[in-house]
This record gives structure tokens, sequence and C-alpha cells, in this order.
């Protein structure tokens, strides 16, 4: 995908969202892994938590799911992350330049580690830029 040293290995990510798996690594043995859903439930800080920290916590899962053992992902790893779990935000943006930018950044020293931090600066930024960010905005939020 982006030509990775993990990339051209037996590491994907799930697609199913049918099943809750998010940001799963699988290596040769298949890995059988909690689905995100069971793991937010999991956490009892989250019990009576607002929309949006269920939100943060499902990032912090997908990202940590993802993770190597000391909690970092490669550029190319986040890289691809983003395409696959921000699929629909992304979708558009390709020929914007600050996006070009973005990804450009994350093909350099493609074997450099990013933390949480540095990933969810680029889901926000992304945020901010994809269409589907306005979608959002013009949906009707009362009758």
């Amino acid at each position: 995908m982006c030509g990775c040293t993990s990339s051209r290995e037996s590491t994907s990510y799930s697609l199913d969202h049918s099943n809750d798996v998010s940001s799963t690594k699988v290596s040769k043995k298949t890995l059988k892994r909690v689905p995100i859903s069971k793991q937010l439930a999991s956490i009892k800080g989250l019990g009576k938590s607002s929309d949006l920290e269920k939100a943060v916590a499902t990032a912090a899962l997908v990202y940590d799911n993802a993770a190597d053992a000391e909690g970092k992902l490669s550029k190319c790893e986040a890289k691809k992350l983003l395409l696959i779990q921000f699929m629909h935000f992304i979708q558009g943006q390709e020929t914007k330049p600050k996006y070009q930018e973005m990804m450009s950044a994350l093909d350099e020293n493609k074997n450099d580690k990013i933390d949480f931090e540095d990933f969810m600066v680029h889901v926000v930024s992304l945020t901010l830029m994809s269409d589907l960010r306005q979608e959002i905005q013009n949906v009707q939020k009362s009758k």
C-alpha cells in the first residue's frame, strides 16, 4: 500500500464494520481481537460518558490496537490506518494541496514512528478539511 516493510508482510486491518473489529492487526497466525465495542464496554470509567468521550476512546482503542509495544506506529502504518479507518472523511480530498502535504509527510522516512498525539492531529486535520464535515454541519438537528 505505502511500500513500508510491514505492508509487504501479512499485516492487515479489518474493514468489516459489522463485527466492529477496528484496526485489527493480523499475523500469519490469525489473532482473534476483541471488538472495539466490547473493549469500550469493559472500561468502567466510560459507563456514563458522553458521545464525545466515547468517540475519543474509540479513536484511542483503534490506534492502540494497531500500535507497537511502545505505543507507536510507523508513518507508513499510520497512513494505512487513516486510509482504511478514515476513508469517508478522506474521500474527495486527494487533489487538495493540504491533504497531499499531510500524506506526503507520512511517506517521508516511513519507518519513523508517530505517537497517539501526532496521529490525532492528523485525524482532526483531515476532519476539518473534509467535505463530509460540511455535510455533517448541514444535518437537520431539530424537527
